[in-house]
């Protein structure tokens, strides 16, 4: 397993960036914010930089909604995320990552009811299709993760839909934490990360990793995510079960409001990783 998180200096330098992660500790990176296809050389010089440090990238974001309401909106949003993936592939990334987005019109990923509806999950199909065959990538993998707010909220339903989109560039990114959306779940989430690696095996591809925590003062359901260590997350189940996919698989904090934050996360991962008898590359 690679660990990585994001770093808060060298988003423009190509060594100052690497040297940031490298002093945290970090062999997994985010793409640096800014970077775009426009400017070719600064991929370049990113990429080989990195490959000398041997710091993998783990993921390009491509945070936007493919299946909005509005089809010349959705259409701009798939082209973007194209490009997005085609800067993963030419970054060395493992992955572009994104959500199949939602009918919600508050928000780009909002709850809604027609995202639990077949129509949405045929929509949420072509958008994928038609963004890998836009990108054509050959080595970059397309994902989009859970999420609780659409059909994809649980190892089942991330499963289903990779098997519909019938393209060899689509991947599966997972997030622990992002299925737990009930206490039943919340309290019996060893079960739920054993059955993620269990039906996803080698499919996955990267992970997010955080944690949440139950608000036990309120009537209604209220879940919050916090820094790793501070929630419910069986991390030792989660760290046993990734040491055993390909050892370059990055698990990457996110999430979290500034430096200390991910500081007090990555060294509570790696505690939980002793525990567990596992080591980060």
């Amino acid at each position: 397993m690679r660990l990585g998180a994001p770093v808060f200096t060298g988003h423009d330098d190509p060594e100052a960036y690497a040297q940031a992660h490298l002093k945290k500790g970090y062999r997994a990176a985010y793409c640096p914010n800014g970077l775009s296809l426009a400017n070719p050389e600064a991929v370049t010089a990113f990429r080989d930089t990195f490959e000398k440090h041997d710091i993998l990238f783990a993921e390009v974001g491509a945070w936007c909604n493919p299946t909005d309401a509005d089809p010349v909106t959705a259409a701009k949003n798939i082209e973007f995320i194209a490009e997005r993936l085609s800067l993963a592939d030419e970054l060395g990334a493992v992955c572009c990552v994104n959500i199949v987005g939602s009918a919600c019109t508050d928000n780009w990923f909002g709850p809604a009811a027609a995202n639990y509806t077949a129509d949405f999950f045929d929509l949420a199909v072509q958008a994928a299709r038609r963004v890998i065959d836009l990108a054509k990538p050959k080595r970059a993998k397309m994902s989009f993760e859970m999420v609780p707010y659409n059909f994809i909220d649980s190892p089942a339903e991330a499963l289903r839909f990779v098997q519909a989109i019938e393209r060899d560039a689509a991947g599966i990114h997972v997030d622990f934490t992002n299925c737990i959306n009930s206490p039943r779940l919340y309290y019996h989430n060893t079960d739920s990360i054993r059955s993620q690696f269990e039906l996803l095996g080698d499919r996955i591809l990267s992970a997010h990793c955080k944690d949440i925590r139950l608000h036990n003062d309120e009537m209604s359901v209220v879940m919050a995510e916090v820094p790793i260590g501070f929630g419910n997350m069986d991390y030792v189940t989660l760290l046993k079960l990734g040491a055993k996919l390909p050892a370059d698989t990055p698990f990457m904090l996110e999430h979290l409001p500034d430096e200390e934050a991910y500081d007090i996360s990555a060294w509570s991962i790696r505690q939980f990783a002793k525990d567990a008898e596992v080591t980060f590359i």
